[in-house]
């Protein structure tokens, strides 16, 4: 079931990013909420159950997995810029917070609006970088590598991209 994990592939920093791979980015993460409510706001409890393989994450789950997701993003570029000597990721157990009541049972509608929000919050942030903050790097420690802001923005727009593959799927 492994070809049902990774709709758009595994995800793959570039060496460096262009002024136009940057725009590009932000241009993908900016439509992405308009995207996901597409996808999911008429959808009955029924739909939001289903899921894309099984035992994965449901609709539901999924949803407030990328509004969360992107504000944590968003908290790593701010927190990356305002605390130099901080270098290392802020991480979350991903799989506890989607098994939490408000994973499980609130509406989407909520999570929504917050993914919306906060999108608008980071890409404003995004756009004003300088080269000098977009060269700040920080480490992962689960996935062992280090991440420059461009880095961030590129798996950011990959994470939304990755799920909204598997909410398709799911809807079939």
């Amino acid at each position: 079931m492994t070809d049902r994990k990774f709709p758009i592939g595994l995800f793959i920093p570039k060496e460096n990013y262009s002024a136009e791979d940057l725009n590009a980015l932000i241009t993908i993460i900016k439509n992405s909420p308009a995207e996901l409510r597409k996808l999911v706001e008429n959808l009955s409890d029924e739909e939001l159950a289903k899921t894309y393989r099984e035992d994965s994450w449901n609709i539901r789950q999924i949803v407030h997995h990328i509004s969360d997701i992107q504000y944590l993003h968003y908290f790593r570029m701010k927190k990356a810029i305002t605390e130099p000597d901080n270098d290392e990721m802020t991480l979350i157990n991903m799989n506890a917070w989607s098994a939490t009541t408000d994973s499980l049972t609130a509406p989407v509608a909520d999570s929504l609006l917050t993914f919306e929000a906060i999108t608008t919050r980071y890409m404003f942030l995004a756009r004003t970088l300088s080269e000098d903050q977009l060269a700040i790097r920080y480490y992962h420690p689960v996935r062992k590598i280090w991440f420059t802001q461009k880095d961030a923005l590129a798996i950011s727009a990959w994470h939304v991209q990755h799920h909204l593959g598997h909410v398709r799927w799911a809807l079939g």
